[in-house]
């Protein structure tokens, strides 16, 4: 028996890449490092925001790619002459990646209190009617 994969059904004609999407999403490791929150903070407004206690602003970047905002997490050395007795912040690199949809869009990022806030809008497009017509052969 054949497996029907999602983007092969007949009245979902074009949605392959959204399979794509789905798959590599379930693909992504659970690692919890660093913790995050995704809020609605409105009716077509969300908010990301991630615990990154320690770095400093110049040590994160935001980036856009394929439709997925990657979130990425470097910190500096911390210098070899600190000796800790117990080392319970974390100190590692981190990537963090969530898959947007189409006509979501970043509005903004900030840093506050060690916590990193993106925020999301979705962009609402104007409902188009187009009337095909029909030639004779």
């Amino acid at each position: 028996m054949t497996k029907l994969g999602f983007g092969s059904h007949p009245y979902l004609l074009g949605f392959d890449q959204l399979e794509r999407l789905v798959e590599r999403t379930a693909k992504t490791g659970s690692d919890a490092y660093p913790p995050y929150n995704i809020e609605q903070s409105g009716p077509d407004c969300y908010r990301i925001t991630l615990a990154v206690a320690g770095f400093a602003e110049e040590d994160l970047s935001i980036t856009m790619e394929d439709r997925a905002l990657v979130i990425r997490g470097r910190q500096g050395e911390d210098g070899a002459d600190r000796v800790y007795l117990y080392r319970g912040i974390a100190a590692r690199a981190f990537q963090r990646s969530f898959v947007l949809a189409d006509g979501v869009d970043v509005a903004g990022a900030s840093m506050e209190n060690g916590l990193l806030h993106v925020d999301l809008r979705r962009v609402v497009p104007d409902p188009v009617v187009q009337t095909i017509p029909i030639s004779k052969k």
